[in-house]
């Protein structure tokens, strides 16, 4: 496992010892967690951007979907 070190503003720094103590869960978790939902949501909307941009992309109307899904 990597080591890396991050420089945190004092308020978020606070926030993150708090909820620690609190739930006696390491902060090294919490920053694990939070980098690991971020980056999932960054390469979700990667993938998204890439398809929009895509020249070859078939689109489909909203009213479209609902007659495919029979929901008219």
């Amino acid at each position: 496992m990597a080591t890396q070190s991050v420089r945190l503003p004092d308020d978020l720094a606070q926030r993150l010892a708090h909820i620690s103590a609190a739930t006696k869960r390491s902060k090294s978790s919490f920053l694990v967690e939070a980098l690991e939902r971020y980056l999932d949501e960054v390469e979700d909307l990667e993938i998204a951007l890439s398809r929009v941009r895509d020249p070859g992309s078939k689109w489909i109307d909203h009213a479209e979907v609902k007659r495919d899904l029979g929901l008219d």
